[in-house]
């Protein structure tokens, strides 16, 4: 299960609606080994895709780094899909290398960039296997 507070799912939610039509992307770092999603990172999707994400090489390497340095790790790997249902495509979890982190994926197909509802979901995938988790949601 993934516990997260409700100001972290907000900003997931505001990147993923700002981002639309192109998918956001970003991670949640926290301290090693606590399972505690924490600190928001937006990314910028260097595919600037509406139906593909991609980390820039340089930011992720400066984000591990960084992490590395505060000793974090990423405890959520977030993006949004745009047009199809909150759940991994197959580049999605081809691209899933940390099984530790809980994948959270955010629909704006219905809302778009706008208010209205979006469907947010975590998966843990590891080794090609995909299973979804429940999400609590705290003050």
């Amino acid at each position: 299960m993934l516990t997260l507070s409700n100001a972290l799912r907000d900003q997931i939610v505001a990147h993923a609606r700002a981002d639309h039509p192109d998918e956001a992307c970003g991670v949640i770092a926290g301290p090693a080994g606590s399972d505690r999603p924490e600190r928001f990172i937006p990314m910028l999707n260097a595919a600037r895709s509406p139906t593909f994400y991609e980390f820039d090489s340089g930011d992720l390497l400066r984000l591990y780094k960084e992490m590395d340095a505060r000793d974090e790790e990423p405890v959520v790997i977030y993006h949004s899909h745009t047009a199809t249902e909150a759940y991994p495509s197959r580049t999605d979890v081809s691209y899933a290398n940390e099984p530790n982190a809980h994948y959270v994926l955010v629909s704006t197909a219905e809302s778009g960039n706008g208010e209205g509802p979006v469907s947010f979901r975590s998966f843990r995938i590891v080794a090609g296997e995909i299973t979804e988790e429940e999400v609590r949601f705290v003050p």
